[in-house]
């Protein structure tokens, strides 16, 4: 994909996410998310995003499993794509959150947006780490249940048996697609240093600490709210 598709594929994709927060309006919201409609809509349209990356990051290294042995040059047109359609996705969500929520509430999404739209904007139109930031998306995996949580918690559903269990999932998964991911990217980013141009390198270092530092503060906040909280409420019940 030269760069025309990157951009054009990618503005497809602007508009794809669109129409299904539109299409969103025409079925039921829950009674107790009635209160703020947009932000049902929005978490909606992140797990369908989440939905379609996750497993498209998977197929990207089965279809071409040689891309994980050379994160920098070695990539398919598939993966290209995917690369792209998530550029568009982040875009969108970026300019629905802008324009609908207080940017007091939602500067940290707006930053984490940018920087990924920066880094995975610099590897799409330069063809070059596609295959490292495919190897990010797999973090969409965990976000499916990240997704999962908001919706179930804005329809009251907290206390029931399938928000326990996607409780379960999604410290699971985050374990193990997003802190080891990006634990994996850092090392790999360190052992090839020699072999990586300097602004490249930098991009991705600054990118990958601010990633980090953002997803450890959100484990912390997963863990205080839905497993420490939960065990100090069981314990003044008893």
């Amino acid at each position: 994909m030269d760069s025309n598709a990157v951009i054009v594929t990618a503005g497809a994709s602007v508009g794809f996410f669109k129409l299904v927060n539109t299409a969103l309006r025409r079925l039921p919201v829950p009674e107790s998310a009635c209160r703020n409609p947009w932000k049902w809509r929005n978490i909606s349209t992140s797990l369908v995003h989440s939905l379609i990356t996750g497993v498209w990051a998977v197929l990207c290294f089965c279809v071409h499993p040689e891309m994980a042995e050379d994160l920098r040059s070695t990539h398919t047109v598939f993966s290209h794509g995917l690369v792209s359609v998530s550029i568009g996705y982040f875009i969108y969500d970026f300019f629905d959150m802008f324009l609908n929520q207080k940017i007091s509430q939602a500067w940290e999404l707006l930053f984490h947006h940018t920087v990924v739209v920066c880094c995975f904007g610099l590897s799409a139109l330069t063809q070059q780490f596609v295959g490292f930031s495919v190897v990010a998306l797999l973090v969409e995996i965990n976000s499916v249940f990240l997704h999962l949580r908001q919706a179930l918690r804005m329809a009251g559903l907290t206390g029931t048996m399938p928000y326990r269990l996607n409780r379960a999932l999604n410290l699971g998964t985050y374990v193990v697609f997003r802190i080891s991911t990006l634990a994996w990217m850092t090392r790999w980013l360190v052992l090839n240093r020699s072999h990586i141009p300097l602004p490249s390198y930098t991009v991705g270092s600054l990118g990958l600490a601010i990633m980090t530092a953002m997803n450890i503060v959100l484990f912390c906040r997963l863990l205080r709210s839905d497993f420490l909280q939960v065990g100090s409420e069981g314990k003044r019940e008893k």
